[in-house]
């Protein structure tokens, strides 16, 4: 492509089924919101759309898991990710979601236009179906064993372990998630990509034109699965939460996730638009657009071989220019861990530390996971805050700002260019080296060595002062002096613009320390005027005390301790009850004044139980849990309309409530501060 006039930026949409943590902004958010804010400094006309992929099975398991609906879950995550990137500093023009009615509409046409084109084909297969529930199983309530890598906790839409996109039938020893048990196949109907009858297009597009252009990790993943084979996969599912499909005999069916997530881009581009009164097809349909997908390894199938062969089919829209992808970030010599806990939330972070984002930006950064695996270390994050950021960057802010105000009252001094020495020329000239390295490696993706370009800049302006002394030299030569703080204040003043696609929070303090104006990449001009007022302020970055780090360190590892297991370990969920069928149950708090074990009984004891307003007697199965003498005294949740029933010739007039933990150990459910005979609801 030649020089685009214009730029589509996405990064992939997060799944609002819980918090984002690092591992995240180093794959899909940090190096897009870099590019962008250095597009933008360029001049460039860009978008940079992301949201919340809100439909799809894992919503409803989470939904299940906590009690409440997909809608509650949704609205919760939804939220916290956008407040997350906001305090972040991820500049997206609109961060969206897609069960807005504008993303339904716009996926239901997306599909319609596929379908009117002749791009799905209509096929009876058999799927899983759980018979205690009567459903059948969308892929992430189905587990088993990966056939590639034999991972035995797969799900039915990918490998978490080893990364491939499986279809349900791949697995070994499937189980349903909701009932664990083993499914049954049962016939149903879908719509199907054949993602085959794209395969010479694939080889042409990305096999032939994407060598050598595309990232290594990118391109050799996409090539393995062309040369691999490629099968139709199909494009609707049967789900009640998510894009209704739109066709009458398509009742009960909803729009697969990977055909519904990809298209929040476009219907967020569409939002965009409308509230800035831009016209969306310019960045989705112009062969003039550059569109750049920002996303993690995960995704790279579903963003550079589904999305595109959709987008295809679809005849309408430009494809992908370049697919980015990173790798993995790990944490602390183990892989980051959603169900065990084992990560650093954002959400956490920029609240506890809502001064130091920058400090995360830049490590994370630095560390970037770009063509593989890294890895983020408390101790690596308080070494880089103080040997680069404190030591390097913030000593050079700080001394220069020091000087200025020390012996000129904070105006920059006047210097007559014919005075410079070869050294001055030479820093500046680094200046705008700096400048170009840093913007080459961003065009290139390597946002790392960008990151090191900026900060080698700043080694050499501390070198530079160090070497020439001026708070020495004021003594004998005030001219020197001031033509050394001139030429410091200009690399300290073009890190308001240099640092900005990294540092945003830190451009800006420098940006209003030293009165600066908004400035334009491309600018050749001084980065800062003799007579400038520079002001005084608070350092720019505070050192890392071990106390901080032992403290994150010690909370992963109590994390460790008390996270809850993975949901497919947990007693499955009994069939759905109405709200009515709750309200039938009566359960109050009570006391138990006796307890005697029932003879020949091992497990039974008979309870006499206070419920303020009489006694009952309740024979409870807890006898190899507690003794006697130990549940006297104690507070329990009763269900009193329940019918009576003998147990061993004694009449039990209720049932106590016990909770299960996973090792089968029991203990007593209710509320210490109730009194004996009130309402639980």
């Amino acid at each position: 492509m030649n020089q685009p006039k214009r730029y589509t930026v996405t990064s992939a949409l997060p799944y609002a089924n819980g918090p984002l943590h690092i591992g995240h902004l180093a794959g899909a958010y940090l190096n897009a919101d870099i590019y962008v804010r250095y597009l933008r400094l360029k001049g460039e006309d860009v978008v940079f759309v992301c949201g919340s992929d809100e439909h799809g099975a894992a919503i409803t398991l989470r939904a299940k898991k906590e009690g409440c609906t997909p809608q509650e879950i949704i609205d919760k995550y939804h939220f916290q990710i956008k407040d997350s990137f906001e305090k972040l500093g991820v500049s997206f023009d609109i961060y969206h979601r897609t069960s807005s009615a504008l993303h339904h509409q716009t996926a239901q046409e997306f599909f319609l236009t596929c379908l009117e084109n002749g791009a799905f084909e209509v096929r009876e297969s058999e799927q899983f179906y759980d018979e205690e529930y009567n459903q059948f199983l969308a892929d992430r309530y189905i587990t088993g064993t990966c056939p590639k890598c034999n991972y035995d906790k797969a799900y039915g839409d990918q490998c978490e372990n080893c990364g491939s996109s499986l279809n349900p039938t791949d697995l070994g020893n499937p189980i349903s998630t909701l009932s664990g048990k083993s499914p049954i196949l049962k016939s149903t109907k879908h719509w199907y990509l054949p993602l085959d009858q794209y395969e010479n297009w694939l080889k042409d597009w990305i096999v032939e034109g994407k060598k050598g252009s595309w990232k290594t990790n990118v391109y050799g993943q996409c090539k393995s699965w062309i040369d691999g084979g490629l099968h139709a996969r199909a494009m609707t599912r049967d789900l009640d939460w998510g894009v209704k499909v739109p066709l009458e005999e398509a009742d009960g069916k909803v729009l697969y996730v990977w055909l519904d997530a990809p298209i929040g881009y476009i219907s967020a581009t569409k939002q965009w638009a409308l509230d800035n009164g831009k016209d969306w097809e310019l960045y989705w349909k112009n062969e003039e657009t550059k569109l750049v997908h920002f996303i993690g390894k995960d995704n790279i199938v579903f963003h550079c071989i589904t999305f595109p062969s959709l987008l295809k089919a679809n005849g309408e829209y430009i494809l992908p220019d370049d697919v980015p992808a990173n790798e993995f970030m790990n944490l602390q010599g183990d892989k980051i861990s959603t169900s065990r806990n084992w990560a650093v939330w954002v959400h956490e972070y920029v609240d506890e530390f809502p001064d130091k984002v920058d400090e995360l930006r830049y490590t994370l950064i630095a560390n970037m996971p770009e063509t593989k695996d890294a890895e983020f270390t408390w101790e690596d994050y308080q070494a880089r805050v103080n040997n680069e950021l404190v030591a390097t960057l913030g000593n050079l802010e700080n001394r220069v700002v020091v000087l200025i105000n020390k012996y000129w009252e904070g105006v920059l001094p006047e210097v007559d260019a014919s005075i410079l020495t070869e050294e001055d020329k030479e820093l500046l000239h680094n200046i705008m080296l700096a400048k170009a390295n840093i913007g080459n490696a961003i065009e290139e993706y390597k946002f790392r060595e960008a990151l090191n370009a900026l900060m080698d800049l700043a080694r050499k302006g501390n070198k530079y002062l160090g070497d020439n002394e001026p708070w020495k030299l004021i003594k004998q030569d005030e001219a020197a002096a001031k033509r050394i703080l001139y030429i410091s204040a200009q690399v300290v003043a073009s890190f308001a613009t240099l640092a900005q696609p990294f540092l945003p929070f830190t451009a800006e303090k420098i940006k209003v320390k030293m009165n600066l104006s908004d400035r334009n990449w491309l600018e050749d001009t001084d980065w800062i005027s003799g007579g400038s007022q520079i002001e005084k302020g608070a350092l720019l970055f505070q050192k890392i005390e071990d106390s901080l780090v032992e403290g994150q360190v010690k909370r992963l590892e109590a994390n460790k301790s008390i996270v809850q297991k993975p949901i497919e370990k947990y007693t499955p969920m009994k069939p759905e009850i109405t709200f009515d069928d709750f309200t039938k149950l009566d359960i109050r708090t009570g006391m138990i004044v006796a307890a005697q074990k029932i003879p020949k009984a091992d497990k039974l004891l008979n309870l006499t139980v206070d419920l303020g307003f009489e006694m009952r007697t309740i024979v409870s199965g807890i006898a190899e849990h507690f003794k006697e003498e130990e549940v006297i005294g104690k507070k329990v949740a009763v269900v009193i309309n329940l019918a009576p029933r003998k147990l061993r010739g004694v009449e039990s007039q209720g049932m106590i409530l016990m909770a299960e933990d996973m090792d089968g150990k029991l203990g007593f459910v209710a509320n210490s501060e109730m009194a004996s005979g009130m309402v639980i609801r």
